[in-house]
């Protein structure tokens, strides 16, 4: 079955057949506990604990959507609590829709046991993410340095088949920008030029830099009255779904196998 695109109101309602879909309004107490004086309080873990659930939330609707459309993903949540593995704070949180297990064990068995023996890790594969901070909310699809195969998987593709096919994808979402890492500079969607992406292929090296496509809404405290709104949670919904067209485009998979064709 020919899997179909999303369409420009995609996720977007929040009722369906007058049922609920799931997702839940952010409040004030969201954004607070991951501002900078509650970030390392463990004392707030409980209240980032109902964060993550609605994000969770947010992103098992977003996978059944992308299901839909033909795209099998899973979701999974960011740790709400103070560890080492976030340097004992907690300033941001998000759902991760990555590549499901089986997809995960096809690209093991092309990779082989010493490549892919962190593939079990989200950010080591490409994926859509919805992510909230203590002064924005964002959308975004990232393909970190170490998911070097996902990142090598579209250098290639874009080596073979020109820039022309991926600008098209990157301008049909207007409103995100196309980042390098944590560099300043940026490449808006919607009016990205062969030269402007050339610019960027000039720096971007898959294994060294991640690629980010993100849209922000900002939150600052005192003018959250956007990202507090009902219709947020399922807006976000909808432009996730929008970039799964650039998600079955970038990363590796049986449709988009660039690493490993002949």
């Amino acid at each position: 079955m020919k899997a179909r695109s999303p369409g420009p109101d995609e996720g977007r309602k929040s009722f369906q057949g007058g049922v609920q879909t799931g997702t839940e309004a952010f409040e004030e107490g969201d954004f607070h506990a991951l501002s900078p004086a509650c970030a390392r309080d463990a004392q707030y873990d409980d209240r980032r604990l109902v964060l993550r659930r609605k994000l969770l939330a947010l992103g098992k609707l977003a996978v059944a959507r992308a299901g839909e459309l033909g795209l099998a993903l899973e979701a999974r949540g960011s740790l709400h609590s103070p560890s080492t593995f976030n340097a004992m704070k907690v300033e941001r949180m998000w759902a991760y829709l990555c590549r499901t297990k089986a997809e995960k064990k096809r690209l093991r068995g092309e990779l082989g046991a010493d490549l892919a023996k962190d593939l079990d890790a989200a950010y080591r594969n490409a994926y859509l993410c919805a992510a909230v901070e203590s002064d924005a909310l964002e959308v975004s699809l990232r393909i970190h340095a170490d998911g070097w195969y996902d990142g090598q998987n579209l250098a290639n593709r874009v080596k073979a088949e020109g820039i022309a096919p991926w600008m098209q994808v990157l301008n049909a979402l207007e409103g995100f920008r196309l980042r390098l890492a944590d560099w300043k500079g940026e490449w808006i969607c919607g009016a990205l030029t062969k030269d402007k992406l050339a610019e960027f292929l000039k720096y971007w090296k898959p294994g060294e830099h991640a690629l980010v496509v993100d849209q922000r809404f900002p939150a600052p405290p005192g003018a959250r009255g956007e990202a507090l709104s009902p219709e947020m949670p399922e807006r976000m919904v909808g432009e996730m779904l929008r970039l799964v067209p650039l998600f079955r485009f970038s990363a590796w998979s049986g449709e988009s196998d660039f690493l490993f064709r002949k």
